[in-house]
């Protein structure tokens, strides 16, 4: 028997929201809504330590859309969880107030470790039993706007870690110009890498046999690398990029200005000044832990959340 339910992912750049019925008994996903709006809800956070007015109102108007799909489809159930901006941010309760007015359900400001298990939950929920070729134990990176999760796991959670690096900070923090100065990219690189060294403390990362990416960063850059007309997640959803080809895609948009990346067609424009800091975070990590490939889902955290509902 199936049963709809909705989840809404508010991370430091997005907010997404899921429409779905679940079938237990099978573990069937159906989708019956599934969108995102960039509403930059960590703007200006790693620097002031508190959400702007606007990045809340942007916020705010992207619940209240939400709030009308929702009930259009009659869902039964709703599971708002939010993440690395809010987590941060000194004025959260104002956020937490607004979001409570709107739809009715408590946000849930979840801890790093909590958002790790839910990436993995979405993300190898359909690679059981390593089917299609993808070997145990899998290393899920899940690349946000704040905060960057490494989850190692075979059925379940064995190791997990959050960072406090994703596109947004490391472009808010570094990565200034237009494009960005080598000396700003290898600053980036550093911060990063000093990141890849503290989930590497929890997070055994060389035992990964296949290495999952998750989130806009690295669809956006699988988009780039399988050259798509047009965003396509299903041609997206568990392709196999290369890590010499993540390394060209990278180059090219941190080599690019706004205007160039803004002309390549399957990025959002709420990616546009950022992808080049998410690209970097991707390719760093693949070069770390020596993957030759990652495998991209387009299933993830949103998806850990709908089945979460269900407990």
């Amino acid at each position: 028997m199936t049963e709809r339910v909705a989840a809404i992912d508010c991370g430091t750049n997005s907010i997404r929201l899921l429409v779905a019925d679940l079938d237990p008994a099978t573990g069937a996903l159906k989708d019956l809504d599934r969108r995102m709006e960039i509403v930059r809800l960590g703007q200006g956070v790693d620097k002031t330590g508190r959400l702007a007015p606007e990045a809340l109102e942007r916020t705010f108007a992207a619940c209240r859309g939400y709030r009308d799909a929702i009930t259009a489809l009659g869902v039964e159930r709703l599971r708002f969880v939010a993440t690395s901006a809010s987590r941060d941010a000194e004025n959260r309760e104002e956020f937490r107030a607004g979001v409570r007015e709107l739809l009715g359900v408590e946000p849930e400001v979840i801890a790093g470790d909590e958002e790790a298990a839910l990436s993995f939950l979405g993300a190898t929920r359909e690679l059981g039993g390593g089917a299609g070729g993808f070997a145990r134990p899998y290393l899920v990176v899940d690349i946000g706007g704040g905060s960057t999760e490494f989850v190692l796991g075979d059925d379940r959670v064995e190791a997990a870690r959050s960072v406090d690096v994703g596109c947004v900070r490391m472009t808010e923090r570094h990565l200034r110009s237009d494009p960005p100065t080598a000396e700003q990219i290898a600053a980036a690189r550093h911060d990063i890498e000093a990141a890849i060294d503290q989930a590497a403390r929890d997070v055994p990362l060389d035992r990964a046999k296949t290495l999952v990416g998750l989130a806009g960063s690295v669809t956006t850059v699988a988009a780039i690398a399988l050259d798509l007309p047009e965003y396509d997640s299903a041609r997206i959803h568990h392709t196999r990029v290369g890590v010499a080809r993540v390394r060209e895609v990278a180059g090219r948009l941190l080599a690019s200005t706004h205007e160039r990346r803004a002309a390549i067609p399957v990025i959002h424009p709420g990616r546009v000044d950022v992808i080049g800091a998410g690209a970097l975070v991707l390719l760093t990590i693949m070069e770390r832990v020596g993957a030759d490939e990652v495998v991209v889902s387009e299933h993830d955290i949103l998806d850990g959340i709908a089945w979460s509902v269900l407990g």
